[in-house]
């Protein structure tokens, strides 16, 4: 990959929890990466949570990352890639993804919510059921309504530019 369309490390939302919520691991680099971090045994392999512990402005083991992790590319580096995206207006769409983010954890925090994910990923999973089961006893107030709104939003953003959805 080209460094000037290289937008994974500015990027990194595959690596907070954002894009996705684990990494799976091949059974034959599961001993290598456990000295790197702790990981989740399966018996055969193993895996880890998003976010990735090693990634804190930038992938801090990008050299010794997992198989999976230097494998994967989102629909918004094939964009990229693929020259029908240029690298500027990438960086404003993951800082985009990056606002919305950050506004709807804000809403969480406001409005009380007890999630029990450390991924993002996972947590709006969890936020979706959590917003049916009180939809269903109670009628959803207007933060409510502008936080689903949010998520629905992320949700079409991620999916229309990294061909990857929270839900």
């Amino acid at each position: 990959m080209n460094d000037s369309v290289n937008i994974c490390l500015p990027c990194g939302i595959c690596c907070d929890g954002t894009l996705i919520g684990f990494v799976q691991l091949e059974t034959e680099e599961t001993a290598s990466i456990k000295v790197l971090m702790d990981l989740e045994d399966t018996g055969d392999g193993g895996f880890f949570l998003q976010p990735c512990k090693k990634f804190c402005d930038g992938c801090t083991i990008y050299s010794k990352r997992p198989k999976q992790c230097g494998l994967f590319e989102c629909g918004l580096l094939k964009s990229v890639e693929q020259k029908e995206l240029d690298y500027d207006n990438a960086i404003d769409i993951i800082s985009l993804v990056k606002q919305k983010r950050s506004a709807i954890e804000t809403q969480i925090e406001l409005l009380d919510f007890k999630l029990k994910s450390q991924s993002f990923h996972f947590k709006m999973a969890e936020l979706k059921n959590v917003l049916k089961r009180k939809k269903a006893k109670t009628s959803l107030t207007k933060k409510h309504l502008e936080l689903i709104s949010d998520l629905e939003q992320l949700d079409t953003l991620l999916s229309e530019k990294f061909g990857v959805t929270l839900y």
